[in-house]
């Protein structure tokens, strides 16, 4: 990896601004968008995730968005290989890549240099745990993980057998939790790095979170999870997202419509709140205030100077 590859990284809660920012950004330093959320990678997943439209791309090209059917699986190590390669080659086109998203943990597997490898495996222990999931279940497996790793457990969806067993072998075999072993490597950044965070105040991200799920219903989010429902679509990564899991729970018959939106809002709300939480955690991070934002041009700005500061990049614009 080139360390002296300059890339400009957005992150922060979900509702909060990234989007509008990014295209700014594009803009200024002529970049390119690759997007760091792991569910905008589903075709036919629009409205829930609230991917961005042709139109509000205005021409900037965009990269990891619909590249994936609804019942394929993706993992953080694809996904980190995918960007990687992305990364380079956006910067042999003399362009310069702008990392988007509120997956922390996908983001972090890109910028930093973790060796995942170094950690031992155990086939024996794993094809264990594999047995065991499909006696006791994958809800029973995953509460073994939140009694011995509760932190690794937040990050991990109670479905997601695969990093379950992997965390469960980790703390199995060295006695330390997967974030543990991370944290103990101190890795360094793999790029020249501009990290900028969007925050806001909780009680205006809580009500523009509530706002976001009351447009995606008018937009349509019934419709679009009906299709993915009506296709038999069920066990698998994509459906565990936040806006399909809760409107599947109202096709199932088990909540009404209006519970199933505001489990939806609840859930996002709380989604923003880790997604906080792991970003102040986990990395280094320059935070921009966006909740009292009259004038957008003058919040670009100040972005801009910290952006050129840390990268020696110059704005194309002014």
């Amino acid at each position: 990896m080139d360390s002296n590859q300059k890339l400009i990284v957005i992150i922060g809660p979900t509702a909060v601004g990234k989007t509008n920012l990014s295209i700014e950004m594009a803009k200024r330093y002529d970049g390119e968008i690759i997007s760091g959320d792991s569910m905008q990678i589903y075709r036919g997943m629009d409205i829930g995730t609230a991917k961005i439209t042709e139109e509000e791309m205005q021409g900037i090209p965009h990269h990891l968005i619909d590249i994936k059917e609804p019942e394929e699986n993706f993992s953080v190590a694809e996904f980190q290989l995918l960007v990687r390669a992305k990364i380079n080659e956006i910067a042999k086109r003399g362009k310069l890549p702008i990392i988007v998203g509120g997956t922390g943990l996908y983001i972090q597997s890109v910028i930093y240099d973790y060796q995942f490898s170094d950690v031992p495996g155990d086939e024996a222990f794993r094809l264990e745990l594999e047995e065991r999931a499909k006696q006791i279940g994958n809800e029973a497996l995953y509460k073994e993980l939140q009694a011995v790793d509760p932190e690794s457990a937040a990050q991990i969806h109670p479905n997601n057998l695969r990093r379950v067993i992997r965390a469960l072998e980790i703390f199995h075999l060295t006695g330390k939790t997967m974030l543990d072993f991370q944290r103990k490597q101190q890795p360094d950044l793999m790029y020249e790095t501009a990290l900028v965070g969007l925050s806001m105040e909780r009680e205006k991200l809580y009500e523009r979170i509530n706002r976001r799920v009351d447009i995606m219903v008018e937009q349509g989010l019934l419709d679009e999870v009906k299709s993915l429902y009506n296709q038999g679509l069920r066990n698998c990564q994509s459906i565990q997202a936040i806006g399909y899991k809760e409107i599947y729970d109202y096709l199932d018959g088990s909540v009404t419509w209006e519970e199933a939106v505001e489990q939806l809002k609840q859930n996002s709300r709380r989604y923003a709140k880790r997604q906080l939480t792991w970003f102040r955690n986990k990395m280094d991070v320059q935070w921009f205030d966006m909740t009292y934002v009259n004038n957008f041009a003058k919040k670009i700005a100040e972005i801009s100077q910290y952006v050129e500061g840390k990268l020696q990049v110059k704005s194309n614009t002014y």
